[in-house]
């Protein structure tokens, strides 16, 4: 069990740890000077059957809140301690709210100092602590009254007692989540090297295991494990730890940020939280209020976005979206506190409900949604209303990091379907998948009714008329799905609905029987429509007609108007884009030109073309693979020795 110490300065916290445990928390030489905390100190007292008690004691000081809630954040037990002779002070009551703020419901009281006061003041400071305790979770906590300073001291003996039966009685915090812990102090020991200590906020973590540094995202592998003072294979969630890191400069880890595994955390400067505001005679929160912020260690100034009404007011409860100086990791249920603009003041505190916030439509009906299932799940419902309120379903990846648990730990609705998308998984509502197949077809049909001689849309521009912003991979699963089931037919890089159809009569399959074989023979440079027209002896409205209907079949392609290529022809130069693409980066207009050997307007025409049947895109000066707009190398389009991937096709 980890007790944090909290309470005014000078009212004796270190001395009381000492009495406890023996250990003498201030470890600076000024701290020594001066007689008062101003780091965080740890203590450790083992309990029977290898237990133990571990203390993490605050500075009191209203200049060092800071520091107090970076020790008080994971602890298990609050130890909160008064002066008898001073009684209830102002950090006396910051102390205690941050603590209600955080969710700590257990603790205990110590009346310090008892040696210097009267009875009658003892009962004065008793009564004073407990109207203090009266509004908070600590309500129901025990006050003893101690003399830290008396060796063998009865007051000091039951606190030790009571503490160790409570923590004999606290189970262990469930190990089952993904690692992290909250870095709190950094320093270097000769022969070993880098170590980072902390508490453990879930999950665990083993000798030889790799894990990152964020937000800095960096992997250190660790060394080893002393976990609550004493060596160990593995430390656990609610374990104070000490890593010996490899792979990493003392100078690149700092109190705030976090050790995890790879998958837990993601960074943002965006989160949106429910904040809790204390009452008092303080100003509204109203749109981008400046506070300064303390989650786990961390500490960030940040600007609020009120997400419900125009101003939060002091004693109530909202959502807001705060805005971060720099990244910041979380997960939901993270709790925090805030402070006022000049950080002099605590003003309130709250849990996180999406630590990767969006910075558009934050306040629509669909976000509002997304928002109430985030706070179900934190409150134990699970993710189904989430998954209800996600257009595309969720990746694994994502639930993973929302929920902190591992994949193969997830619970899942009964009802969810997981695809399987190049590499992903995507978890959805089955209602909900059945509906985006739906709209894919209904999008095509659309197509189709407003462009009936066209041989149907490519996979590129299909996802833009339908689901824009889909996840690639998910899409690239959906268009399978359909293709695999005869729903979705292609023709060449075009995709149709079976029952779509171009058809040639017998004269226009005689005409284009004496064309294709001029425009398989003119290569990379075909005759144009009126070359073609003299050569077969009819109208160039006829021939271009003919070409026109036959482009529809996918037997041909009009790169620009009145030009047209042979299907195998275009297949080569679109695997000429590839490999150019793949060893430049993108295809520039004159490394085109002088591969395909033809003019450079030419060679921008072609470029253009690929840009506007979705192979390519332009950027500045180059042309650019689409992620979704691979060009099909079967299907009727060449053998593939061009060296077209069919693999990739969206």
């Amino acid at each position: 069990m980890i007790i944090g110490t909290a309470g005014h300065i000078d009212h004796g916290k270190t001395t009381l740890v000492r009495a406890l445990t023996g250990v003498d928390t201030d470890r600076l030489k000024e701290e020594k000077a001066r007689g008062i905390s101003i780091e965080l100190g740890y203590a450790y007292a083992p309990l029977a059957e290898g237990a133990v008690l571990g203390f993490v004691d605050v500075p009191g000081h209203e200049r060092l809140v800071h520091t107090m809630v970076a020790g008080a954040c994971g602890i298990d037990f609050a130890l909160l301690v008064v002066a008898a002779d001073d009684g209830v002070m102002p950090q006396t009551r910051e102390h205690l709210a941050i603590l209600d703020l955080l969710g700590v419901s257990r603790g205990a009281v110590a009346l310090t100092k008892t040696d210097r006061i009267e009875r009658a003041r003892l009962e004065e400071v008793q009564a004073q602590v407990r109207a203090a305790l009266a509004a908070t979770s600590l309500s129901a906590a025990p006050i003893f009254a101690v003399n830290a300073t008396a060796s063998d001291e009865a007051g000091v003996n039951a606190l030790r007692t009571h503490l160790e039966e409570v923590a004999v009685r606290t189970p262990r915090r469930a190990a089952d989540g993904l690692f992290r812990l909250a870095i709190d102090r950094v320093f270097t020991l000769a022969g070993h090297g880098t170590i980072a200590t902390g508490t453990v906020f879930s999950g665990g973590v083993h000798v030889g295991d790799s894990v990152v540094v964020m937000p800095a995202g960096h992997a250190v592998r660790i060394r080893s494990i002393h976990a609550h003072n004493r060596a160990a294979d593995a430390g656990y969630a609610g374990e104070r730890c000490a890593l010996n890191l490899g792979g990493v400069e003392r100078s690149a880890l700092a109190r705030g940020d976090w050790l995890a595994d790879a998958r837990a955390l993601l960074p943002s400067i965006r989160v949106d939280v429910r904040l809790q505001l204390l009452a008092g005679k303080r100003v509204p929160l109203k749109s981008w209020s400046p506070l300064h912020l303390h989650l786990g260690t961390t500490h960030h100034v940040a600007h609020v976005v009120p997400l419900e009404a125009a101003a939060l007011s002091p004693g109530e409860s909202g959502r807001v979206q705060l805005v971060l100086d720099a990244p910041l990791c979380a997960v939901p249920g993270d709790r925090f506190i805030v402070r006022d603009a000049q950080g002099r003041r605590t003003i309130g505190g709250g849990r996180v409900l999406d630590p990767c916030a969006p910075a558009r439509r934050r306040r629509s009906a669909s976000r509002v949604a997304v928002l109430d299932a985030l706070e179900g799940m934190i409150a134990g419902e699970g993710v189904a209303r989430l998954l209800e309120h996600a257009a595309y379903g969720m990746s694994i990846t994502d639930l993973v990091r929302l929920t902190g648990r591992p994949p193969e730990r997830l619970s899942l609705p009964a009802s969810a379907l997981v695809v399987e998308a190049h590499g992903e998984s995507f978890v959805l509502p089955a209602p909900r998948w059945q509906m985006l197949r739906e709209g894919v077809l209904a999008a095509l049909a659309r197509f189709h009714a407003t462009a009936p001689d066209e041989p149907g849309t490519d996979a590129g521009r299909l996802r833009r008329m339908s689901y824009p912003d889909m996840p690639v991979s998910l899409w690239r699963a959906l268009r399978a799905a359909l293709e695999s089931e005869r729903q979705l037919l292609t023709n060449g890089p075009w995709l149709h609905l079976p029952d779509h159809r171009v058809v040639l009569s017998a004269d226009e399959q005689s005409l284009l029987g004496r064309l294709q074989p001029l425009i398989a023979a003119g290569g990379f440079d075909p005759p144009w429509v009126r070359e073609l027209a003299a050569a077969v002896h009819e109208s160039e409205a006829q021939v271009r007609a003919v070409l026109r209907r036959h482009l529809a079949q996918g037997g041909v392609f009009q790169v620009v108007h009145d030009l047209f290529y042979d299907r195998e022809r275009i297949a080569e130069l679109a695997a000429i884009v590839d490999r150019c693409a793949r060893e430049d980066g993108g295809v520039c207009a004159a490394r085109f030109r002088d591969t395909v050997g033809l003019g450079r307007k030419r060679a921008i025409q072609i470029l253009e073309f690929f840009d506007r049947v979705g192979y390519t895109r332009r950027v500045r000066d180059t042309h650019v693979l689409r992620p979704d707009g691979a060009w099909p190398a079967s299907r009727g389009f060449g053998s593939g020795s061009a060296g077209v991937n069919n693999a990739a096709v969206p």
